[in-house]
């Protein structure tokens, strides 16, 4: 998960490094009380002014080995990689004393700034090593994508379900599902209960206690993750980057270089890992991350409250930025530029050329990201099968999902993805065709209502739903080798979300994919009311609807009312 993004991802651990569990730690005021400010002594000063003459005169590239050609070609004629030049001093943490001080000025503020988080207080009171790395690495894959105030409700809920590893193997996929319905990322919480099997099944029962062994024998934990449980649980000197951490070194030494390319992402984690505090390496990790998540955020950065703003280069950019605007406005010279400043050659790490400076973005100039790829565009053919069931109640058929792939293993209208291109009827047909085949009876495409579209957009997907209706009469089930299927009332389609309602029926549906769907409903149900008809003091809008007419056309939005009840008319 390194450099992944997070909405708001903060620290996760709390006093897991403490003395009590690391004995031999040293003091964080020794730490705290190291030079506030970098510092270069004059041999480094006639290092760095060498580099960059030697930069100038070799068109901003490091000069070559003798005897090497220009395109890396040896001596005698054979061929070799050429070996990349190491990037500027701007964009590197090369002095001990300013990395101590920035260590020891982050501690110091976290100690007194960082959000009371229930996974922090797990881990500061648990004593119990195992159990303290549980708790950090549920809070992870939670956080992936998801806001901390999001997650805080389903982590104190998961936590009192199944407070250990142990607990948590024992769980069936259903209630594992049940509990994250919600949260999106299904397979998040698949790969968690297949981690902790694999622990209690095939290792004893024990968490691996190293970045490279979790990461290596845990399904579902990446590079990031599985950094942040091995530094806060078992206090490993290991750095760690997620989307916050990007953005803090980025600003801290003006890389502007498309953050997410894997050269980029492999000079942060070198950085991140140099810079950790060797004695409080999850503190640290936490700090650096509880500072990108509450002051150095994506837009409108607190710069007067960051603890390290003297260590920013991004910050000094921006000063240096509007001096030379005043010298020009007032027609005097430009500065000299400084031998610390990037802009030799193509270096790796500074904007590209086509991305000039932005005087009012300020430190928000960096990271750069490259362009978000856009969404692939499906369509996907849904049906609503609906009788009455034997207490004179509709009833709708619903089906699951295979178990592996998007939303996997969770519940759906039966569906069909529509190829490119189709037209209406064209639609209609295959997924007439779809339906007998599933439900082993005929079905007329004549017979299929289209009632409207719903539009729900993936992180990745664009897709489009094309709804229709069909009453049936009599029991209707599914081949379970096709599809597992159920009929449900309008209440359990509503309820099942409900965890309570869960426990009671463990046999009840969990219409986890179909709640994600209604989320979009639900919209479109507010957007409906409001132009239902006129209310007092409003004038319908010329050639509107009036309240109750059909409203059957491609592309049309559906209320959640008008999705379950209108189309059934038995």
């Amino acid at each position: 998960m390194g450099g992944a993004s997070r909405s708001d991802l903060s620290p996760r651990g709390g006093g897991a490094r403490e003395g009590k569990h690391f004995p031999g730690k040293v003091s964080r005021g020794a730490a705290a009380s190291g030079p506030s400010a970098a510092g270069s002594g004059p041999a480094m000063s006639h290092l760095r002014a060498a580099v960059a003459r030697g930069l100038r005169r070799s068109g901003g590239r490091a000069a070559r080995p003798a005897g090497q050609s220009r395109k890396g070609a040896s001596p005698r004629g054979g061929t070799s990689a050429p070996v990349p030049a190491p990037p500027p001093a701007q964009h590197l943490f090369s002095d001990p004393s300013e990395i101590e001080a920035l260590r020891g000025n982050l501690l110091a503020w976290y100690d007194k700034s960082k959000r009371d988080l229930p996974w922090r207080t797990l881990a500061a009171t648990e004593p119990d090593a195992d159990r303290r790395a549980y708790a950090v690495w549920v809070s992870e894959i939670m956080l992936q994508q998801t806001q901390v105030a999001t997650v805080i409700d389903y982590y104190n809920r998961w936590m009192q379900k199944w407070p250990t590893l142990q607990a948590l193997a024992q769980a069936s996929l259903e209630e594992v599902n049940e509990l994250w319905a919600g949260l999106g990322y299904y397979s998040r919480g698949k790969r968690l209960q297949e981690a902790a099997r694999k622990v209690v099944t095939e290792l004893g029962g024990q968490m691996p206690k190293t970045a490279e062994e979790l990461q290596k024998l845990l399904p579902g934990v990446g590079r990031y993750t599985a950094g942040a449980i091995a530094s806060i649980s078992y206090g490993q000197a290991t750095g760690v980057v997620d989307g916050n951490v990007i953005r803090v070194l980025c600003r801290l030494r003006c890389i502007g270089a498309d953050s997410s390319s894997p050269a980029v992402v492999d000079r942060l984690w070198d950085m991140a890992n140099a810079l950790v505090d060797r004695s409080h390496p999850g503190d640290f990790n936490q700090a650096l991350m509880e500072l990108g998540a509450t002051v150095c955020v994506p837009k409108a950065p607190l710069c007067g409250e960051c603890p390290v703003k003297q260590h920013c280069r991004a910050r000094r950019r921006v000063e240096k930025e509007l001096a030379f605007a005043s010298q020009k406005l007032f027609g005097k010279p430009a500065p000299v530029p400084d031998v610390e400043d990037c802009g030799f050659g193509d270096c790796p790490l500074c904007p590209p050329a086509t991305e000039p400076w932005d005087s009012s973005l300020g430190v928000t100039n960096f990271p750069r990201k490259a362009a978000k790829k856009q969404p692939r565009v499906e369509r996907t053919a849904t049906c609503v099968l609906g009788r009455r069931g034997c207490h004179g109640a509709l009833e709708y058929l619903i089906v699951q999902r295979p178990s592996s792939g998007l939303l996997a293993g969770l519940w759906e209208f039966p569906s069909l993805a529509l190829a490119q291109g189709l037209q209406e009827e064209q639609q209609r047909e295959v997924l007439a065709d779809h339906l007998q085949a599933c439900t082993g009876r005929p079905v007329a495409a004549g017979d299929l209502r289209f009632v409207g579209e719903v539009i729900h957009v993936f992180s990745h997907i664009h897709q489009t739903y094309v709804v229709y209706s069909l009453p049936l009469e009599g029991d209707v089930t599914l081949d379970p080798a096709v599809s597992p299927s159920r009929w449900v009332t309008e209440e359990e389609f509503h309820t099942s979300a409900v965890s309570t309602a869960m426990k009671k029926d463990p046999a009840a549906v969990q219409l986890w994919a179909l709640l994600c769907f209604l989320q979009v409903l639900k919209a479109c149900e507010k957007q409906r009311g409001k132009d239902s008809g006129p209310g007092k003091g409003s004038k319908r809008k010329r050639g509107a609807k009036p309240q109750g007419a059909s409203s059957t056309r491609p592309g049309t939005q559906l209320s959640l009312r008008a999705f379950l009840q209108a189309p059934m008319s038995l």
